[in-house]
């Protein structure tokens, strides 16, 4: 073993014996700066540093800022279901620092739920899945408030168990009815909200996006929640989680309840309660964390206003080739005899990905589009076309290539400040590319 490994070890060693050191420190009664927390197991207040406090949220401090961090940890976020995807939100809620969490479940573990909740263990099973997820996470983070509910989150109850005072709600329910429900109830009480779509059955991690409901695409569940909820009125204003891979006769399918399926006892008792789903869900134990990693990030970005900006429609793979077609033919439309442009199909993917985020800067609509010349007094770079829909762009080359009029008489302020800061967010990604 060489020195400069010796020495590296010697020193981690060193580190983790005053980590322990500090903890053992800060934790006895005796500490003089402290905060006090009840635990699972001991109902007497600990003592615990915020110095402690600070070291084993460093990462996050790094990462969130000090006024990030301060906003993270003055969250009061409420958790409903805490199955695969419930469990690791409030676990990764609870690691990065919310120090104000209610977690909300009628279910117990069971000895499925072992491949794919976030802390369970084999001794947990037929226990209340809040208890589980409290008692191991005051493990770790044994400062914060975890209140916990077991019980079943429905329109009567809804007063009782979101009376938390909320900064945001998330929605990791899997029946649709009580799910329907719950969004509804938030949307009308203004209470911030996000909510999961179906991880069952999905398996394709690349395709898990992030968009608001009115754009969300192959999610069987994410379709029936935009008709239902339409019937009530909310047709936008809900951020979901979902997953955009298609569905393949190769792949897994919901098993059906015919008869001759069911091989092991009644339907009813596939059934936690009566009129929930009682369908036996095919789940790739990862994708249910993947989807909660990714519930929880966008939440603590958007609390402690960390720029994240979703791309919306990501996937569409043809879409690439058309876009590069459309500004080929526009060519000829406006009167260039060569349709050749210096802009690869690479480069379409750039444009409408990492510089436009999927949608046109003009209506922020994210179908139907094309790639169009900007400027018509410049030549086409990545920093004179733009991504518009198909009306956008014949629009713009009636008024602006064909007819020759100003940028500034055609569009407000507002949609040229954008299409400027989308160029310069291109100047600044191409160091990178």
């Amino acid at each position: 073993m060489s020195r400069n490994i010796v020495l590296s070890v010697l020193a981690t060693a060193a580190i983790t014996t005053i980590a322990v050191e500090l903890y053992h420190k800060y934790v006895t009664p005796t500490t003089t700066s402290h905060k006090l927390i009840k635990t699972s197991q001991n109902s007497q207040p600990k003592q615990h540093s915020e110095e402690l406090i600070r070291e084993q949220l460093a990462r996050n401090y790094a990462f969130l800022t000090e006024d990030g961090m301060t906003k993270v940890r003055n969250q009061r976020i409420i958790v409903v279901g805490a199955g695969g995807v419930g469990s690791w939100v409030a676990t990764m809620l609870a690691r990065s620092g919310v120090e104000n969490l209610r977690i909300i479940d009628f279910d117990q573990v069971s000895l499925s739920s072992l491949n794919r909740h976030s802390v369970a263990t084999l001794a947990d099973v037929g226990i209340s899945k809040v208890d589980c997820l409290k008692n191991h996470l005051l493990k770790i983070v044994p400062w914060i408030n975890i209140d916990v509910h077991n019980k079943l989150w429905n329109l009567e109850s809804a007063e009782e168990l979101l009376d938390f005072n909320p900064t945001y709600v998330i929605d990791c329910i899997d029946n649709f009815d009580t799910k329907c429900d719950l969004l509804t109830y938030c949307y009308n009480k203004k209470i911030p909200v996000v909510s999961s779509g179906g991880a069952a059955t999905k398996s394709d991690p690349t395709r898990i996006n992030i968009s608001d409901i009115s754009k969300t695409e192959e999610d069987p569940l994410c379709k029936k929640l935009r008709i239902v909820l339409r019937k009530r009125g909310i047709i936008e204003g809900i951020p979901m989680i979902f997953s955009a891979e298609k569905p393949d006769p190769r792949k897994a399918k919901l098993l059906p309840l015919a008869n001759d399926e069911i091989k092991k006892g009644d339907v009813d008792q596939l059934s936690a309660l009566r009129d929930f789903r009682v369908r036996i869900l095919p789940v790739l134990g990862t994708m249910p964390g993947m989807f909660g990693l990714a519930i929880a990030s966008y939440v603590l970005a958007k609390v402690s206003d960390y720029p994240i900006e979703p791309i919306e429609g990501k996937n569409r793979y043809k879409l690439y080739d058309d876009l590069l077609q459309s500004i080929a033919g526009q060519q000829t439309r406006i009167g260039k005899t060569d349709q050749r442009v210096q802009i690869s199909m690479l480069d379409v993917i750039y444009l409408l990905e990492d510089v436009f985020r999927g949608k046109s800067p003009i209506s922020n609509y994210s179908t139907r589009l094309t790639l169009s010349r900007w400027d018509s007094t410049k030549e086409i770079s990545l920093q004179n076309v733009v991504i518009m829909t198909k009306e956008e762009q014949k629009l713009h080359e009636k008024r602006v290539l064909i007819g020759g009029e100003p940028l500034e008489v055609v569009y407000p302020r507002e949609v040229i400040e954008l299409v400027n800061k989308r160029f310069k967010d291109e100047a600044y990604f191409s160091q990178f590319r």
